[in-house]
């Protein structure tokens, strides 16, 4: 009997041993799986997206795109970016968790007071022949997210960037990058500047295989559905769809293209390929690539009431995610993998029709300005050229000149502040030192965070409401509204999907330099080297 007693207790123990260490197997594989770094990271930044245009369409969404984000992922309802960020700025924002005074991106293009021309912010090539080959993230002056995903796998992974738009890939591959790809205004190839050494074989493929070039008179933009299903559209607007064309022969073809919905379309053609055929995510190490597309309003139509065109650019964005989406369930799966998607702020409308509802309008000359505020100081302070230019709201003066005549800068900025303001059109001037004294705008903490001052003018106006700036180069409208651009805080939305992140909504008004921090604790890496906010807390 004993011997009986002593057999069970013994069989027992060697049962209840056995389930003990079945428990802590289970358990250290689910923290395995808990800890796990995710394997692929997919960054996508949409210029001009607008969470009424995603509210407005949900219902004619499929189930893959904006649905599958707002279902499963943290929705951010409004990231502020701060006044003035034009899509490349914004995006540097994004990528670096720091704003333009610190980054060195305050605009898509800046003014050389020597030279006296504007270049894009990040090249400074003077030949059209070497503009791609110039562009160069050494310009950006802080690491960006990309920069420590490749870092922290001590270049093992592959960080890949593709968008139609040279800045917006190179701000989104950062300066690690294995490679960053755009479309060429010139020859609609996929090209890269000579700081990136890859090409992986995706683009090689496209490039010779099927290049845009040969496709592009073939390319066609209308609408994706009958125009009676679009909401909230005029009855009018119903009997009149949009087709929009790319003649080769037109040397602005290429431009529009990557503007457009179907430029859209080519990129993510790309992206996908790169997740599937590179294998990205599928090796013991995170990857990442990051995607620029756009909804912007279209400035290549012909009508100022672009509505259609903005909701079939929408309908055709979220087809475009939910591939990338399906993309990344065939290859690691979402479960090892963490999605952001951040909008950027839209650009003015080019074309306005205030004229035909005689709603009060009208033009401001920067040339104009200019040669008036000249003869104003030459009157004060002798024959000079005081004003050397106008960029993107700001007037430049002449330093050159006020130092050898012995000058007050900050005297004639006032001087000039005070005879600006009397010109027809202008609502308010401020000067940097403004700025500077956080004494400028609706929000002058913000505007004085989204100057870089080493590229900032002396001066910088804002028109009225209705009036537009003339005098560009081609001698087009740049910008509706100034004060909006320059002065009222921008919000776009972004949405976060990751493993073991809680599906939720965050309804506050959020900085949108939290992205970069929030998306480098959930990889569990160091954030880009300028942040300056913590991370979102997210479950």
């Amino acid at each position: 009997m004993q011997s009986k007693n002593h057999i069970v207790i013994r069989i027992a123990s060697v049962l209840v041993a056995s389930m003990a260490m079945i428990s802590a197997g289970a358990a250290t594989l689910q923290s395995q799986a808990v800890g796990q770094r995710p394997s692929l990271v997919v960054g996508i930044v949409v210029e001009g997206l607008d969470e009424e245009y995603v509210k407005l369409l949900r219902d004619h969404f499929g189930d893959g795109g904006f649905n599958r984000l707002m279902r499963d992922g943290v929705t951010i309802e409004n990231i502020d970016y701060g006044p003035g960020l034009d899509a490349t700025a914004a995006a540097a924002l994004v990528m670096t968790g720091a704003s333009p005074s610190v980054n060195g991106v305050p605009a898509s293009t800046v003014y050389d007071v020597v030279t006296r021309t504007e270049h894009p912010v990040l090249n400074t090539s003077t030949t059209s022949t070497s503009m791609s080959k110039g562009y160069t993230p050494a310009l950006l002056l802080v690491s960006t997210l990309a920069d420590e995903v490749r870092i922290t796998e001590d270049g093992l992974n592959q960080v890949h960037s593709i968008a139609a738009d040279p800045q917006m890939a190179i701000v989104l591959g950062g300066h690690a990058a294995s490679s960053a790809f755009w479309i060429d205004d010139v020859t609609g190839k996929w090209t890269t500047s000579s700081y990136y050494r890859e090409t992986p074989t995706v683009i090689s493929r496209h490039n010779f295989a099927k290049p845009l070039s040969l496709r592009i008179d073939t390319v066609a933009w209308a609408p994706s559905m009958d125009l009676s299903r679009y909401p909230d559209l005029p009855e009018h607007k119903k009997f009149y769809p949009f087709r929009y064309t790319f003649p080769k022969r037109d040397p602005q073809s290429f431009k529009a293209f990557g503007a457009s919905a179907v430029g859209n379309r080519e990129v993510t053609d790309v992206a996908v390929d790169y997740i599937t055929e590179l294998g990205l995510g599928t090796r013991n190490v995170t990857d990442m690539v990051n995607i620029g597309l756009t909804v912007a309003p279209y400035k290549y139509g012909s009508q100022s009431d672009n509505r259609i065109e903005t909701m079939d650019a929408y309908l055709r964005l979220d087809s475009d995610i939910a591939r990338i989406m399906k993309a990344v369930d065939s290859t690691t799966g979402m479960g090892h993998a963490v999605v952001f998607i951040a909008g950027t702020p839209a650009p003015a409308a080019r074309k306005r029709d205030d004229e035909k509802w005689r709603i009060p309008t009208g033009r401001f000359s920067p040339r104009m300005a200019t040669s008036l505020l000249n003869m104003y100081l030459m009157a004060i302070h002798g024959n000079g050229e005081y004003v050397s230019g106008f960029h993107n709201g700001y007037f430049y003066l002449n330093h050159n000149l006020i130092k050898e005549r012995g000058l007050d800068a900050a005297s004639l900025r006032k001087q000039s502040a005070d005879f600006l303001l009397r010109m027809s059109g202008v609502s308010r001037v401020f000067t940097i030192d403004d700025i500077v004294a956080r004494d400028a705008g609706d929000d002058p903490v913000a505007l004085r965070r989204n100057t870089y001052f080493p590229q900032a003018g002396d001066l910088l106006v804002a028109v009225n409401p209705g009036w537009v700036i003339t005098d560009s180069p081609e001698d087009e409208v740049l910008a509706p509204d100034v004060t909006a651009v320059s002065f009222a805080s921008t919000m776009s939305p972004a949405w976060i999907l990751a493993p073991q992140v809680e599906a939720t909504t965050i309804g506050e008004v959020v900085d949108a330099r939290s992205i970069a921090p929030t998306v480098s604790r959930i990889l569990r890496i160091r954030s880009p080297n300028a942040t300056s906010l913590p991370p979102l807390r997210i479950k």
